[in-house]
């Protein structure tokens, strides 16, 4: 079976516009960041694992047309986006009502397993419909008809960006570790970190709820 991929100048202007939009924080990166400072880089990572996995679904949908599904059918779309924003919220009143055990004598704060770790990032970005949207209405943009195989130029570009976006969310989660090993010096940090986190967590469910009311 020949393979068929957008052309070279293609390519370039997808990488370059996917660059610019993976290096604005948006929900994954916030996520990754919470739970990079909440338990080391290596809990990033896994996170970040998680949510490009979800994103190789996206992709697949986008392929066979799935996301055309979504952006058509407010039914879909209502289901989807209500899904992952009680996902989210449900994971910041867990965060602010469960139980912390603060660390004493050097003690690590309770940590979360990789199992845990790559489902909750897995689940975040598969719920999240702006994800399968954005792939609808983004990488068409780069596909080059009269190359034909339309879905396997589309496959190529979403794998392209989700390896990408592996990279770039790595990023930060490595920044995000750092700062985090020096705020839980603090015990002020200890205090609140939990009420963070899960403010932010609530915050992404809420942004979900409201994101795309104007969608036409």
């Amino acid at each position: 079976m020949e393979i068929v991929i957008p052309s070279v100048s293609n390519i370039g202007l997808f990488v370059g516009a996917a660059l610019v939009l993976l290096l604005i924080p948006g929900p994954a990166v916030l996520y990754i960041v919470a739970r990079s400072a909440e338990q080391g880089r290596i809990a990033g990572f896994i996170s970040d694992l998680g949510i490009h996995t979800a994103t190789l679904v996206h992709v697949l949908a986008a392929a066979l047309g799935l996301s055309a599904l979504l952006a058509s059918s407010a039914l879909a779309f209502s289901i989807v986006k209500y899904a992952g924003a009680a996902y989210l919220v449900w994971l910041g009143l867990k965060k602010i009502f469960g139980r912390v055990d603060a660390p004493e004598n050097g003690e690590e704060l309770p940590r979360h397993s990789h199992a845990r770790l790559f489902r909750d990032g897995f689940i975040v970005n598969l719920l999240n419909p702006k994800t399968a949207l954005f792939f609808f209405a983004f990488l068409p943009q780069f596909v080059d008809p009269e190359r034909g195989h339309l879905a396997m130029q589309i496959a190529f570009l979403g794998l392209l960006f989700a390896v990408l976006g592996f990279m770039t969310d790595g990023c930060y989660a490595l920044l995000a570790s750092t700062a985090g090993k020096w705020l839980k010096r603090s015990r002020r940090y200890l205090e609140i970190e939990r009420y963070v986190s899960g403010t932010l967590f609530i915050g992404l469910g809420l942004t979900a709820v409201f994101a795309g009311n104007h969608r036409k």
